[in-house]
Parts: C-alpha cells; structure tokens; sequence
C-alpha cells in the first residue's frame, strides 16, 4: 500500500505529512533573505518539530519499538536528542546572534536525515505490524491538539540549556572570544621585558 493511499489518521500518513511540512519550512528558509522572514521560518518550524516528537516519543515509537528493533530505534532517539539540543539553543538565542541561520541550518540537515532513516527503514518495517494504525493515529492527533491549546511542556534538553545559561563553550561563544582578543604586539612584549629588567636591577 502506497502511502498516499492510507487514510488521514493512518499513524503513518501523520508522520509523513509532519515530514513534508518541516521539509518545506527548511525550503522556505534558505530561499529568505530577510531576516524578519528567516525568523518566522524558525518559529514554525522549530514548533511544528517540538510537537512531532512529542508524539513519536510519546505514542508512535513505543508501539513500534519491539517489532523495528533496538539499532533503528536506539538511533532515532539519539537523533532526536541532538536536534532538541539545537532547538533548545535556538529558542535561548536570539536574531542577533550571528551563528544563529548557521545552527538551524544545521538543524534542519540532522532532521532531513533523520527523516530519509525514517522513511526508508523505521516506518516500512513498523507498518508490518498487525496492529490498528488508524487508533494509533487518533491518539496523535488528539495529543497535537492539547499541545497546540495546553502549550509545549519544556524537555530535558531545553532545562540542559537553560542550566548551562550561556556557559558552555559553543561555536558561537569561542567566535566571539576570538573576536575580542587581541594577540600581545612585539612593542608590548618589549615593554614587559623592561619592566621586568627594571625591577631585577633594584633587587
């Protein structure tokens, strides 16, 4: 069965479009010039995937788990701890920061991966299962609903962030110490090297 043929609240058919839309988020970004526009691309995109893994790891994965198996699904939550990493720094960061089209860029080719893993090896092999997908789906989409009116609860790796508050040593805060620092010019060197010859000559 081709997936353009499974019903709307098919588990599958949900995830597939999910995919879709992140994918034309990620599109539409790289075609924006403007940062207003980049800006609202990033919103969309990082909520719309916040809301997608909530409900992989919430309700499609551990129905799925035991049939796909521990390698595909090991790596998928691994894949997913990354990308929410990224988005975590994202949502602590701010448009003035010049690293900031860099790490969704980066963002957005993880999950593109992610996604292609998805597709061609963890869906087929769950849709072997025996198991209602259209109930599965429902409870999704009913779950996309409370977030969408509840809000999105805050995950580990966003209190990670958070707790780090500015102190990890990122790409972005090396950056901007290369940027301040100024490397020591022979006329300073030479100063400290009669300062210290002074001071030796009282002793």
């Amino acid at each position: 069965m081709f997936e353009w043929m499974l019903p709307e609240n098919h588990a599958i058919a949900i995830l597939r479009k999910d995919h879709d839309t992140v994918k034309e988020l990620f599109d539409k970004f790289k075609k924006a010039e403007k940062t207003a526009a980049k800006e609202k691309v990033i919103d969309q995109a990082v909520r719309a995937l916040k809301i997608h893994a909530i409900l992989e790891e919430d309700i499609f994965y551990p129905a799925v788990r035991a049939h796909v198996g521990s390698e595909l699904m090991n790596e998928a939550d691994e894949e997913h701890h990354v990308a929410k990493v990224l988005i975590a720094e994202l949502d602590n960061s701010s448009g003035k920061n010049d690293h900031r089209d860099a790490k969704f860029t980066v963002l957005a080719e993880s999950v593109r991966h992610h996604i292609k893993e998805e597709e061609n090896q963890m869906l087929p092999k769950a849709k072997e299962l025996d198991i209602d997908f259209e109930a599965l789906g429902q409870r999704m989409l009913n779950r996309k609903k409370e977030l969408l009116a509840q809000g999105i609860p805050v995950d580990a790796e966003h209190r990670m962030v958070e707790k780090a508050n500015g102190k990890s040593d990122s790409p972005a805060a090396a950056a901007a110490r290369r940027k301040v620092s100024r490397p020591r010019t022979p006329a300073s060197k030479n100063a400290v090297g009669n300062r210290r010859k002074a001071v030796s000559q009282v002793h």
